[in-house]
């Protein structure tokens, strides 16, 4: 079994209320070979919602919103609820939204909100490798 975003199978659950519907991985789900999860909204964080990012302070890592407020507890939750599903569905491998702060796999966005990305993973992929989940990213998957 596999764990998928659940934006990538066209459920508009994104920041802004849409989707970035993939059709090789909706056919995943469709075809029982994927269950579909979002951490933001795993997390208790709304659909639409203010757009977040990754920051670093302190040492720390924190996630805010274009507003200033903090989501990490949130997004740690999300993350947790997304491994537990993992586990209850026996997925060994996650294919998951690039970029997201949650889902971001290798690249995320540096926390100014100006689009640049820097090297790093978001809060569940980051939680779903240290429970030895193999995660590939959207664009990875078609790929292939």
């Amino acid at each position: 079994m596999i764990i998928v975003s659940s934006c990538l199978c066209g459920i508009n659950c994104k920041y802004n209320g849409k989707n970035n519907l993939n059709e090789n991985i909706l056919k995943l789900v469709n075809e029982g070979l994927a269950v579909p999860i979002c951490p933001e909204q795993l997390g208790g964080l709304k659909t639409p919602r203010k757009p977040a990012e990754i920051i670093e302070e302190n040492g720390k890592l924190k996630v805010v919103t274009s507003e200033g407020t903090d989501v990490t507890k949130e997004y740690i939750q999300g993350g947790k609820r997304a491994c537990e599903i993992a586990k209850l569905v026996g997925a060994k491998k996650a294919i998951l939204q690039r970029r997201s702060p949650s889902c971001g796999l290798n690249k995320i966005y540096d926390g100014s909100f100006s689009k640049k990305l820097i090297s790093g993973n978001g809060i569940t992929v980051r939680m779903l490798l240290e429970n030895g989940i193999e995660v590939i990213s959207d664009e990875e998957y078609n790929k292939d």
